[in-house]
């Protein structure tokens, strides 16, 4: 019988790659939101969802590489789900790693960069990352036009075609992208709270710190930046579809 009711929204899937890259504040961003994550383990072999359940697709790093086929081949079907997702209108962000294989799924090229960046820094907003109703300073928050972060990647990408480029550091020009209205692709991480920190603590390269303080400033602003995306997300698909993501 029709009850009148819309019906319920469909889980976001997280993809993960690795033990110690979970979605940190962006699970509690979602499950704030009454978004139901659903996290596959590509690492441990689990298979990736149906793109027909999915309602958003978070994508996480990790130390592989996009070209890295051989020794990781969920990679390619990954890409693929991602592609499928975005010609879908469906919201997805990437990060890190995930940042790559977004940008790798919609034509870009992925490369090694000259030095690794890593630790606790900032990406500066270019002019369309200021007009960008996620990143920009006047929708969460921020005062300037910096974004604190943490950095942990060596490889970047080239934009794919149509994408607006959003962030840069002195290192790396391409440090964040959005296509259409809902993809968005971050090489640094916001997601970072102190449960993500103290796993990632152990592994960092010697003489890289990651003190609590600098944790609190990127989980703040985090936060309010994530909340935005999943705001967007949620009020441009609902208006495109008339179903909430």
């Amino acid at each position: 019988m029709a009850t009148g009711l819309p019906p319920p929204a469909r889980p976001w899937a997280v993809l993960q790659h690795v033990a110690h890259e979970g979605p940190g504040t962006i699970a509690r961003v979602l499950a704030d939101s009454g978004i139901d994550i659903a996290v596959t383990r590509l690492d441990l072999s689990e298979p990736l969802p149906d793109p027909a359940g999915v309602g958003g697709l978070v994508v996480m790093g990790g130390p592989m590489g996009v070209h890295d086929e051989a020794d990781h081949p969920w990679l390619v079907p990954e890409r693929a789900l991602i592609r499928d997702a975005v010609d879908n209108g469906a919201p997805v962000l990437g990060v890190c790693l995930g940042a790559q294989q977004l940008a790798a799924a919609l034509g870009g090229e992925v490369t090694t960069g000259p030095i690794e960046e890593v630790g606790p820094g900032q990406v500066e907003l270019t002019p369309e990352g200021r007009r960008d109703p996620v990143l920009g300073p006047e929708y969460h928050g921020l005062s300037g036009t910096s974004v604190p972060c943490v950095h942990w990647h060596r490889d970047t990408f080239t934009l794919p075609f149509g994408a607006a480029h959003l962030a840069a550091s002195r290192a790396y020009p391409h440090q964040a992208f959005r296509v259409g209205d809902r993809a968005y692709g971050l090489q640094f991480h916001v997601e970072v709270d102190e449960q993500l920190a103290r796993a990632w603590r152990p592994l960092l390269p010697a003489g890289v710190r990651l003190d609590e303080a600098d944790v609190a400033r990127v989980e703040a602003v985090g936060q309010r930046i994530l909340r935005r995306f999943v705001a967007t997300a949620i009020v441009d698909q609902t208006a495109a579809t008339g179903v909430p993501s």
